[in-house]
């Protein structure tokens, strides 16, 4: 039989489980299919490396963003840096002003390319304001390829004269797939570029802003993929099914940052497969982020 003491104790326990998950913002269903699709974090705080990777965790830079890129593991020696505490999870990656050596984590194994039928997610934090802090110019916090922006590639970007900026999500397959007639870009209509954009995007120096994008049904050799930009829980706009072949020389893709960047990136993190907008606000909503799901 149980004392008194040894009652009230187990009561004590049974109750603040019971308020810790009535508390918990996600549900442990959604935190398990998020852990189990989680490919790759770098929350940038005790180091500049990824904590978790199914491929390789260093990050690393090169003097150049164009090619040949000779890259080295670690931070380049000036401007980027990990600041303190000034995440939105603890610390963060900063970029004190516009810099031309390139950043970058390998593609390889942590991020799922597929040639046939392929899919993903890729989340991340910022925080700027976009028309004081950045310099004239493009700016893309993040560049997935392994060729160039315009040449299977996904990017972010802040447009480089508006007032406001625009952010964008760019989704290029490969070059001949979407632009076959070799068209400058300016005879181009707009509806036809493989661009996301966003106006009045919701960027401030004050608080942070949560970015998710996700493509599915690439590599089907239909006009069937999608990628999808969504902002602080909210989509804000899909890509028009269209053709969406990559091809990739994986072990040269890169996941490049800070491209003529100025401002703060944390919480770094791709996932398998496309996150449905009840994931990605279970995502936003995690009470220490991405860590939450493989600690």
């Amino acid at each position: 039989m149980n004392s008194p003491s040894t009652s009230l104790l187990c009561a004590l326990l049974v109750a603040s489980t019971v308020t810790a998950v009535a508390s918990d913002p996600v549900p442990y269903a959604a935190r398990r299919t998020l852990g189990l699709s989680l490919r790759f974090h770098a929350p940038f705080d005790d180091s500049a490396d990824a904590r978790f990777a199914k491929g390789d965790k260093r990050l690393h830079w090169a003097p150049q963003w164009s090619h040949p890129r000779v890259m080295q593991p670690g931070l380049p020696p000036a401007s980027v840096s990990l600041a303190f505490q000034q995440g939105r999870y603890g610390s963060a990656l900063r970029f004190d002003r516009r810099i031309k050596e390139l950043v970058a984590f390998k593609a390889a194994g942590n991020l799922p390319y597929n040639d046939r039928n392929w899919s993903g997610s890729v989340s991340f934090w910022l925080r700027l304001n976009p028309d004081e802090d950045l310099e004239p110019g493009f700016c893309d916090p993040i560049q997935i390829t392994s060729k160039d922006w315009n040449n299977a590639a996904f990017f972010t970007e802040f447009t480089k004269d508006e007032k406001p900026r625009e952010f964008r999500l760019g989704a290029y397959a490969d070059f001949p797939v979407w632009n076959p007639d070799n068209r400058k870009w300016e005879d181009i209509p707009m509806a036809e570029k493989p661009l996301v954009p966003v106006w009045n995007p919701p960027f401030s120096r004050d608080r942070w802003t949560h970015v998710v994008f996700t493509w599915e049904k690439f590599n089907t050799g239909k006009a069937d993929g999608v990628a999808r930009l969504y902002l602080d829980g909210g989509l804000k706009g899909e890509l028009s099914p269209r053709e969406q072949t990559w091809t990739w020389k994986p072990d040269e893709a890169l996941m490049m940052l800070g491209f003529n960047y100025t401002g703060w990136l944390d919480d770094l993190a791709v996932f398998d497969g496309a996150l449905t907008l009840r994931e990605v606000n279970a995502l936003r909503n995690l009470p220490r982020g991405v860590s939450d799901l493989h600690k």
